[in-house]
């Protein structure tokens, strides 16, 4: 008997499993490329105090423009990448996954078609999934960057609606010059579509790269996705948010739920926004060690990506999956993603990576960790 009989299911989803990178309990986890650094007491205490002042409101509906939020959004952007934006600029959901979902269902839908570059984030083709949206990948260079001229070749070849790119881009880490994120946001605009750029690991990006929140006076087509659930050590709370034009948020505003963000998730991001400078304190350590981990990766005599966010993808394995489990195994949890033969290893703590790097050791030297 199927998991479906006797229920009307679109045809499309019958083979689908639900989205999730594996919940285990193991005592290393470095695979949802989460921030391992916890709110500090002040952050929570200021937190606490939010939702309970929230608490007390909860028999009414929450603010449904959330503007509050929104002009807080907007100054944190303003600090962090000096935009000039206002609070219409700004919209916010539950998760960037929420956000980016929004995004499919004002501009994507029957008969039209999104389009973006692997490998990338695997939701992406979900997204447009869900909304009916057609998907068309086109691929990344051998060094996971991104052809400018074949990228707008393709934008000119399947006049998508909407254009998703990650910078940084996940599971790779790469990130894309501003120069071609502007050559993109051109093209998209001369032909009518969205261009959306996924910054979700934007704050680890390497000192002076920019980000396309820069762009955004010149192209009011252009949206560029952000999340506190990496950097902000908020992944538990479920706040995503994106810049754009005010037309482009309105947009949003047509397709979202009423009161979709919760009075006790706008207290939460609030206070955490109030402490951004804490929160986002251990980034630079975070880069550090990444980078760190690049390098003793390639002095194992394996193939490591550079990256500007806070993960790794390093390969080539014969049998990742193998590989994997060997370290599962040792209790230690990454990420089997990307394309094959790669895995991909989140940054923890200096005593997680130094126990993720034990345990691949260990892995190295048996024929479970032959390299392709």
């Amino acid at each position: 008997m199927g998991r479906f009989d006797g229920l009307p299911i679109r045809d499309e989803l019958k083979s689908f499993e639900p989205y999730g990178a594996p919940q285990l309990d193991v005592p290393i986890l470095l695979n949802v490329n989460e921030n391992p650094y916890p709110p500090s007491e002040a952050t929570v205490a200021d937190i606490t105090a939010s939702v309970a002042e929230a608490a007390r409101g909860l028999n009414r509906y929450p603010d449904r423009e959330f503007l509050a939020l929104r002009a807080d959004l907007a100054a944190y952007l303003g600090r962090e990448s000096g935009a000039d934006l206002t609070a219409e600029q700004l919209w916010a959901a539950n998760g960037s996954n929420e956000v980016m979902l929004h995004l499919l269902q004002a501009f994507g839908g029957p008969g039209r078609t999104a389009l973006s570059f692997a490998p990338t984030y695997s939701m992406y083709p979900e997204y447009a999934r869900d909304t009916n949206t057609g998907w068309v990948a086109g691929r990344r260079a051998e060094d996971f960057t991104l052809d400018q001229s074949k990228a707008l070749a393709a934008i000119s070849r399947h006049h998508p609606s909407v254009v998703l790119v990650a910078s940084p881009n996940n599971p790779t880490g790469t990130a894309l010059p501003i120069d071609v994120i502007e050559a993109l946001a051109q093209r998209t605009a001369a032909t009518g579509a969205v261009l959306v750029v996924d910054e979700a690991y934007a704050e680890f990006r390497r000192a002076g790269t920019p980000s396309a929140v820069t762009l955004l006076p010149k192209y009011p087509n252009l949206a560029v996705a952000r999340t506190t659930s990496k950097a902000f050590a908020l992944a538990g709370a479920r706040v995503g948010y994106l810049a754009a034009s005010k037309q482009l948020v309105d947009a949003l505003r047509i397709v979202r739920l009423p009161y979709h963000l919760s009075a006790v998730t706008q207290a939460v991001a609030r206070a955490a926004l109030r402490h951004s400078d804490e929160l986002l304190s251990r980034v630079e350590q975070l880069r550090t060690e990444r980078d760190e981990t690049v390098e003793w990766l390639r002095a194992q005599g394996l193939r490591a990506v550079d990256s500007d966010a806070n993960f790794v993808l390093f390969g080539t394995f014969a049998d990742r999956h193998a590989v994997w489990q060997s370290l599962l195994d040792d209790g230690v949890l990454i990420r089997e993603t990307g394309p094959d033969g790669w895995l991909r290893v989140s940054i923890g703590t200096g005593a997680e990576m130094a126990a993720f790097r034990a345990a691949l050791e260990k892995v190295l030297k048996t024929d479970v960790g032959r390299q392709s």
